[in-house]
């Protein structure tokens, strides 16, 4: 099955266009509310780590590109549970795979998010993100914010699982659209028209042609 029949590259995985959003790359970083919790803190370090990468201005240099972008992915890596967004977004499918199968397939998920927003991460320039408020119920948490992009308001709420006493990002919802959900849709849609291997395929080939220069 072609490839462009099933993955709608530009309307359906309009993600890529937000990605830099989902991965808190805003150059002002406003006031944390005094009530905030750990999950937000923990957010809150994120951004903090990441905006010191994006304005070293040695590491801006050519020659220092490739070591910016793993320090920028390192630090996200960090705070995202690839693993659990990948088994959300794959859905029951997940139960079935063998571990090198869910490994397989953690590791081609992070690349097609990496290769969606590894250019946007470091050219962003937004105006600032604003800690509304946060919500916990036992090992789940919710940090709402909101980005300030020129007129414009963006919703972006980051869904949080504590594991092991850190908290970590496993789905991110931007103006009431989860990135899990859309991915899971996109996913089902094409175990159901084809395969779960043409399914890894595809997820290849994705990655591949964002890679490309």
């Amino acid at each position: 099955m072609a490839m462009g029949k099933t993955w709608k590259s530009e309307g359906e995985l309009r993600w890529p266009a937000v990605m830099c959003l989902l991965l808190l790359l805003v150059l002002v970083a406003m006031p944390v509310p005094s009530d905030a919790g750990a999950p937000t803190t923990a957010m809150k370090a994120t951004i903090d780590e990441v905006l010191r990468i994006v304005r070293d201005k040695e590491l801006k240099q050519p020659a220092k590109a490739d070591a910016r972008r793993h320090m920028l992915e390192t630090v996200v890596a960090a705070r995202f549970d690839y693993a659990e967004m990948s088994r959300r977004a794959l859905g029951a499918p997940w139960n079935q795979l063998t571990d090198q199968q869910k490994q397989e397939f953690v590791d081609l998920f992070r690349t097609l998010l990496t290769n969606s927003y590894a250019d946007k991460i470091e050219t962003y320039s937004g105006e600032g993100v604003e800690y509304l408020n946060e919500r916990t119920e036992k090992e789940y948490a919710e940090v709402r914010t909101k980005v300030l992009s020129g007129k414009t308001e963006i919703p972006l709420d980051y869904r949080l699982i504590n594991k092991g006493e850190e908290w970590r990002v496993y789905d991110v919802v931007v103006d009431n659209v989860s990135l899990v959900n859309n991915y899971r849709g996109q996913f089902t849609k094409i175990l159901r028209a084809s395969s779960y291997t043409d399914l890894v395929d595809q997820l290849r080939k994705k990655s591949d042609k964002l890679k490309a220069p």
